[in-house]
C-alpha cells in the first residue's frame, strides 16, 4: 500500500550531539492502531464473558483486564496474555504459551503473564479454564501482598518505643512561668490609714 504524499513523514532533523528528536507517528496512524487495540479489547471482553463482568482499563499503551478490581490478564500489541505464578505455570509452558516481556533499560524483563494458547481464543468455552486459573493466581498474588503488608505493619509497630511515664504538663510563656513561681502569701498590717 503506498502512502500519500500528504501523509509521509518529514525526515527527522538531527538534534544535539547527532540524537534524533522524538518523531511521533502521524495522527492517522494512532487512529488505526487505537481502532484495531479497541477491537481485539472488545473480542478479549467477549471471551470472558462466561466468567463475569470484566472491564478494561488503559495502562502503559496496553490494556489491563480486571474482575472484581483484580487484574488478571494484559491486553498488549493485540495479544493477550494471562496472569500466572508457580502453581500454575506449567500449564502455560505445556501448552506452549510464552512469557510476557518487554525491553526496560536495555535489557529484557518479564512479568507473571502467559499468552494465551490459540485454541482457547476462539470461543468463550475454551477460554473459561484459562481465564478461572489466570483470576486463581491474581487471588493468590493479592492474598500474599496482603500478608506482606500486614507483617510490614507488625514490624513498624514492634520497632517503635514503648510510651514511657506520662509526665505532668509544663506551663509554657510569661503567663505560665508567673503561674509557676507562685509566692508565699505574706500578712499585711493592719493598722491606721496614712491620710
Amino acid at each position: 500500500m503506498a502512502i500519500p504524499v500528504t501523509a509521509r513523514r518529514k525526515p527527522a532533523r538531527l538534534g544535539l550531539n547527532g540524537a534524533r528528536p522524538y518523531n511521533p507517528p502521524l495522527e492517522s496512524d494512532y487512529r488505526r492502531v487505537r481502532q484495531m487495540s479497541d477491537d481485539f479489547v472488545d473480542y478479549v471482553l467477549e471471551l470472558f464473558g462466561p466468567f463475569g463482568t470484566v472491564d478494561a482499563r488503559r495502562m502503559f499503551g496496553g490494556h489491563g483486564v480486571y474482575l472484581d478490581g483484580l487484574m488478571f490478564a494484559i491486553v498488549s500489541a493485540d495479544t493477550l496474555y494471562l496472569k500466572a505464578d508457580e502453581m500454575n505455570c506449567i500449564e502455560y509452558e505445556q501448552a506452549g504459551c510464552e512469557i510476557f516481556g518487554y525491553a526496560r533499560k536495555g535489557k529484557r524483563a518479564t512479568l507473571n503473564f502467559y499468552r494465551a494458547p490459540e485454541d482457547a481464543m476462539e470461543s468463550p468455552e475454551l477460554m473459561l479454564p484459562w481465564a478461572r486459573t489466570a483470576y486463581a493466581a491474581a487471588l493468590r498474588a493479592n492474598a500474599k501482598k496482603q500478608v506482606a503488608g500486614q507483617a510490614q505493619a507488625a514490624r513498624k509497630i514492634a520497632l517503635q518505643k514503648p510510651p514511657g511515664p506520662i509526665a505532668p504538663a509544663r506551663p509554657v510563656g510569661k503567663k505560665a512561668a508567673k503561674k509557676k513561681a507562685v509566692k508565699p502569701a505574706t500578712p499585711r498590717k493592719r493598722g491606721k490609714r496614712a491620710r
